[in-house]
């Protein structure tokens, strides 16, 4: 596989000198809000505009020094995007975030007023798209998400910019959260990652969560007492996961604990797999959240700075066993 001269400028613009990507996520949108009206006690639609994008700025002021890139969006982070380090890249995010539960099948959005051109304009150097995925969804509905993917990723290469495609499997009537969820996780993430490394789609890195749900794997720090998986079993789903591609992958964190998502990593590293990098949000930030709305803008600098710096930090030392996305696209001789 090759990259045109642009892209690999432009994905070598958000990785280190290794050629891994080591990015912190803080393009949530619906997610953000949900802590932030939970902390409050108070609707998320009525979660202060002002207040998201402070706390945004803030943690990319702070963080962006020990991050490749960060991740963000043109609704509330382009302040932030301005307040990142000379040295962090960025991504921004292209879709409208979270899903309308009234419609069924989680079909997705791109952002209106927004483009690929208009991302690039605004500073993007590459962009990513968020699509839900399940094996229970009719096949015309598939063949929409298909469609959808095809649009961003012809739109990418015409505009010569690395695509992220993120990928979020589910399942209709189970709960994420539940063990039965669990079990059938790592299917529906080796199909769509078989799916979308096909070429029409123009996909050059893909962004998913690790195969397996730590609550649930034996000998985790993150379990709930009820196994779906021995260690040795989630070894295997990791490999099983990583030969489903030959794109560059990266791992996001998913919403868990830094403590639940480094342990995710080292199995990663004793599994074998070939990660690009991570794209890490909560598992760094998530706790800052209170400490904001608490105590301020200075108390979260502080906490940042301390608690946050060593979080981050924590997640660096993982991707010592990740390998550079170089591999899967060798520079022309």
């Amino acid at each position: 596989m090759r990259l045109s001269p642009g892209k690999r400028k432009r994905l070598e613009g958000v990785s280190d000198s290794r050629g891994v990507i080591g990015a912190l996520a803080i393009d949530q949108r619906d997610a953000l809000r949900r802590l932030f009206s939970a902390e409050l006690k108070i609707e998320k639609s009525s979660v202060p505009r002002d207040q998201l994008e402070e706390f945004k700025s803030i943690v990319v002021r702070v963080l962006s020094p020990h991050a490749s890139a960060v991740l963000l969006e043109p609704e509330y982070g382009l302040h932030a995007a301005s307040q990142r380090a000379p040295s962090a890249g960025l991504l921004m995010a292209y879709e409208v975030s979270g899903y309308d539960p009234a419609v069924p099948s989680r079909l997705p959005r791109l952002l209106e007023n927004w483009s690929v051109r208009r991302l690039v304009d605004a500073g993007a150097q590459c962009v990513k798209v968020l699509l839900y995925y399940a094996l229970s969804d009719p096949r015309e509905i598939q063949e929409r998400k298909h469609v959808w993917v095809e649009r961003v990723g012809s739109e990418c290469a015409g505009c010569d910019v690395p695509f992220f495609l993120e990928i979020v499997p589910y399942q209709d009537a189970l709960d994420e959260k539940s063990p039965q969820f669990a079990r059938c996780k790592p299917a529906i993430l080796v199909s769509a990652m078989q799916e979308f490394s096909k070429p029409q789609y123009c996909v050059d890195v893909l962004k998913v969560g690790v195969p397996v749900t730590m609550a649930y794997v034996e000998g985790s720090s993150d379990s709930s007492g009820v196994f779906v998986h021995t260690q040795a079993e989630a070894l295997e789903l990791f490999r099983n996961t990583a030969a489903a591609t030959d794109k560059p992958f990266l791992f996001l964190s998913a919403g868990v604990s830094n403590r639940a998502f480094n342990e995710a990593l080292a199995l990663a590293s004793e599994a074998g797999v070939h990660f690009c990098g991570v794209l890490c949000g909560r598992a760094t930030w998530k706790d800052g959240v209170s400490v904001f709305v608490r105590g301020g803008a200075n108390a979260l600098q502080e906490w940042l700075e301390t608690q946050g710096v060593e979080n981050i930090r924590s997640i660096n030392d993982s991707l010592k066993a990740a390998t550079s996305w170089w591999k899967n696209y060798p520079a022309d001789e």
